[in-house]
């Protein structure tokens, strides 16, 4: 799947604070013949792109209409990491990404008559963002989870590894405090305005 492009110099000092917690000194640019540059930027991007998948208030949007085009087909645009129909769209249609298209699986089939989708097919979407338009919060947790992954893979130091694991941790609490800022949560943990019961997401019970 291709992503947004975006200016490498954007991620230079993200990935500077990778190195420094590896304990490597810090690079002018993102040199990828220099093997400790390239697996910090990579893992950074890596990373970037697994936590912003998880769906977070800043990047997920419920109710977003896509129109078929001339062919009667959906094209899902590059900058979408998940999609899935609105659970307000008649229970009779269920779609899933395929080839980067919008796939009806009970019909089987790719097409969607613009006759009968003429306001638009309805879904909520998970966005992928570049580096300089994620939360600060956000921003710390990937460097401190991709610092993590770098010490594991270029320095092996078990006790380096565990004090960044814990600085991870940590990161991903402040993440999900400002997660619950955004978000308006209600005591019962859903959003307010939106359905008192939200869906199985499997990386919530693995972060249990």
């Amino acid at each position: 799947m291709a992503f947004p492009t975006t200016n490498a110099a954007e991620e230079l000092p993200a990935v500077n604070q990778i190195l420094a917690s590896v304990g490597q000194a810090p690079v002018t640019t993102l040199d990828q013949t220099n093997p400790d540059v390239a697996i910090a930027y990579d893992t950074l991007i890596s990373v970037s792109r697994e936590v912003q998948a998880e769906g977070w208030t800043f990047n997920r949007e419920v109710y977003v209409k896509f129109t078929p085009d001339s062919d009667d087909q959906i094209v899902i645009p590059n900058n979408i990491l998940q999609i899935d129909l609105n659970d307000e769209v008649d229970n009779q249609y269920e779609a899933v990404r395929r080839s980067g298209k919008l796939y009806e699986k009970i019909n089987h089939t790719y097409t969607w008559d613009s006759t009968k989708w003429s306001d638009g097919v309805r879904c909520d979407v998970v966005y992928y963002f570049d580096w300089v338009d994620l939360p600060i919060p956000i921003q710390d947790y990937i460097i401190a989870r991709a610092a993590a992954i770098v010490s594991s893979r270029i320095v092996g130091d078990a006790q380096q590894y565990q004090i960044l694991s814990q600085k991870e941790q940590w990161n991903r609490a402040q993440a999900l405090e400002y997660e619950c800022n955004q978000g308006d949560y209600t005591i019962f943990g859903h959003q307010r305005g939106k359905k008192p019961y939200d869906a199985y997401k499997p990386y919530q019970a693995l972060y249990r």
